[in-house]
């Protein structure tokens, strides 16, 4: 088969058909067996054809990667803030002022379990098989934040949708600047982990909202 035809099979498969079913009514863990191969495809792909290392770049510059996230967090902190404290103050930090126990242990579990396989297929392994393709970087960038959001579309959610391409788009820049996977998981996992902090745990399926509904 043609690298070209090749390339946008297996793109239609990860990217769209596989987490499209996700959001159909069928066995967990058919769902889960699915997701784990693909995953070990990926990674395979990236080892052998891509030769990518998911280790941390020397020289990365971490001084202007830091004062890029200090500002980007500081407007969402304040702007999901606002919003759940207008739509449902009793949410507000819900889970940290109840239960610190289970905040951290969500914490670390959605940090290594959720955010840096997503990172690896979502950014990594997209933007460095997929180059060819996109002659555009902000056509590039925009695909990447649509099929993103498409991953969480089993979640049925519309804010989800929205947050979900948003963040698509500041984790393909992110990515597309310094070319880490490390980076890049640090900064979902820094805007993911707050906003289950804040209160808006419930919408991602993030266990100990009940209590203020």
């Amino acid at each position: 088969m043609h690298k070209k035809s090749y390339l946008l099979t297996e793109f239609f498969l990860f990217f769209i058909a596989l987490p499209a079913s996700l959001a159909l009514d069928y066995a967990i863990w058919l769902k889960a067996g699915l997701v784990v191969l693909g995953l070990i495809y990926i990674l395979v792909v990236l080892k052998r054809t891509l030769h990518i290392s998911l280790k941390v770049n020397k020289g990365m510059n971490w001084k202007a990667f830091w004062k890029r996230l200090a500002i980007m967090f500081v407007v969402i902190a304040l702007t999901t803030t606002a919003f759940v404290w207008f739509t449902e103050p009793k949410a507000l930090f819900y889970v940290p002022r109840t239960n610190i126990p289970l905040l951290l242990g969500i914490l670390f579990i959605y940090t290594f379990l959720s955010v840096w396989p997503q990172e690896v297929i979502y950014r990594t392994f997209f933007f460095e098989r997929y180059g060819s393709l996109f002659k555009s970087k902000p056509l590039f960038v925009f695909v990447n934040a649509i099929v993103f959001s498409l991953a969480h579309i089993f979640f049925k959610s519309t804010l989800v949708t929205i947050l979900t391409f948003i963040g698509g788009i500041l984790f393909g820049l992110t990515y597309l600047k310094y070319r880490s996977t490390t980076l890049v998981s640090i900064e979902h996992a820094l805007y993911g982990n707050w906003l289950y902090a804040v209160g808006l745990g419930q919408m991602l399926a993030f266990p100990g909202m009940e209590g203020p509904a």
